[in-house]
């Protein structure tokens, strides 16, 4: 057999790809590149832009989880191309969205004689919003049956000072006036003997916080369910009911405090998020307990896609593939996979509470007694010279990103570090970053370097 110079494999194949043409000169980044590129010289230039960030695993900011099954992974990915909001040509992965409402409606423990209704949506703050606009178109309705003139105030939404900068989005896309009941050091959720202080004829509902993002404490909703119970009884015509941002404890509470009444068993709650991508593993849900709370002006039908669909969010086409996601970790943990999975990151939360007090450097403000989020500030010592600021910069050293801020209003002088453990921070995991933290705390105390004299340096550590 002979061979010649047309035999051999194509040169694009052959060519090493960092000596493409691509890696031999800079790219335009604000606009289109004149020629395209090979996928793979795409693919590595993609890639490379990557190198430097951030490893999620080490990041003990974010509530978000960073990791899934890689079955899971697969699943989703073969179902990125499916749009959940045609209904009629998914059948199937709308029927399993009515499944995981269901799923979730029952956890919550919706009553039997109500017809609870509810919806996925692409994030939080989406969930939120759907449930801020129920509460507000139906108190106009209320409010126009009671006669009230709706022109002489704004509606208004109460809320602790401790709330996600979500609602403050709410109040001020839907014209809505935020009534923020303050915390202090004896009271670091809503002050509920106060929180009658704030509401009024023209308050829309009340949010109450299953896992504030500052420090992880829980409203305490079932005082707050009696003391609404007490204010709808004098005034029947203008009731205010309870709207439940469970984005971090709606799918970890059930699992580790399941005596803890907080969700639909009270009466005055009648909305409930929460974050399926934090603890409970993918994706956002918002739930109502009956559908007289969502009003029907807010549910759109339509016909275009086929078939009529009933739509109720702020974002319309999307993939179904977290849907998809969700499901598969609702069928594959079941109650006792989430328990284990839940126990399993209490129990580390628990741990590294200790590990820290043990430290000697801190006053612990959350020690991950309920969810599994750590908060300390430094411990009152004149001959300290470094912040926690600073201590967050050494952990960066050693990847892990632990964020450094102040409390909200009233107690915006108390500077706090958090930590939130994740189901896929192990035990193993935390031996090493108290290891890591340790040997910090040691070189700070040691160290001979400009330290932040502010106590909170600008342009740095983390916000809400």
């Amino acid at each position: 057999m002979l061979y010649g110079k047309h035999n051999h494999e194509a040169e694009e194949y052959l060519e090493p790809v960092f000596g493409a043409p691509s890696e031999q000169h800079d790219l335009p980044k604000y606009r289109l590149p004149k020629h395209s590129l090979s996928p793979r010289e795409a693919d590595r230039l993609v890639r490379d832009e990557l190198l430097d960030e951030g490893n999620s695993r080490l990041n003990l900011a974010t509530f978000c989880q960073t990791y899934m099954e890689p079955e899971a992974v697969e699943l989703m990915k073969d179902t990125l191309a499916k749009n959940a909001i045609d209904k009629s040509e998914y059948p199937r992965t709308a029927e399993i969205e009515n499944r995981c409402v269901n799923i979730i409606a029952n956890l919550w423990h919706a009553p039997d004689d109500e017809h609870f209704t509810g919806t996925s949506t692409i994030g939080s703050s989406e969930a939120c919003m759907l449930g801020g606009l129920a509460m507000k178109f139906a108190w106009r309705k209320r409010a126009q049956a009671a006669g009230l003139d709706l022109n002489a105030h704004r509606p208004n939404l109460v809320i602790s000072a401790g709330y996600q900068v979500c609602w403050e989005k709410f109040c001020v896309y839907w014209d809505v006036d935020i009534h923020v009941v303050p915390m202090d050091e004896q009271h670091m959720a809503l002050d509920v003997n106060h929180v009658l202080d704030y509401v009024d004829e023209y308050t829309i509902g009340i949010v109450g916080i299953m896992g504030i993002t500052y420090t992880g404490q829980y409203d305490d909703l079932a005082a707050l369910d009696k003391v609404v119970t007490h204010y709808n009884h004098q005034h029947p015509k203008l009731p205010v009911y309870i709207h439940v941002d469970a984005a971090s404890g709606g799918f970890y509470t059930p699992f580790i405090e399941p005596q803890l009444i907080w969700d639909f068993r009270l009466a005055n709650v009648v909305s409930i998020n929460a974050s399926g991508h934090k603890y409970g593993l993918v994706y956002p849900w918002v739930v109502w307990r009956d559908r007289q709370f969502l009003p029907p002006e807010l549910v759109f039908k339509v016909s275009y896609l086929g078939g009529e669909l009933p739509t109720m969010a702020i974002n319309f086409s999307h993939s179904a593939a977290q849907l998809i996601g969700q499901y598969y970790n609702f069928i594959r943990f079941g109650m006792d996979g989430y328990r284990e999975i839940q126990t399993k990151t209490h129990d580390v939360a628990r741990y590294l509470a200790a590990a820290l007090d043990k430290v000697g450097e801190f006053k612990m403000i959350n020690n991950g007694h309920q969810l599994p989020l750590i908060c300390y500030q430094l411990a009152p010592r004149e001959d300290r010279e470094w912040t926690l600021y600073d201590l967050s910069d050494r952990l960066l050293m050693n990847g892990w990103q632990v964020p450094t801020y102040p409390l909200p209003a009233n107690l915006e002088q108390q500077v706090i570090q958090r930590i939130v453990v994740r189901a896929d921070f192990g035990m193993n995991m935390a031996h090493d970053f108290m290891d890591d933290l340790t040997k910090a705390v040691h070189d700070l105390n040691q160290a001979h370097i400009v330290y932040h004299h502010d106590a909170a340096p600008k342009k740095y550590g983390f916000t809400h």
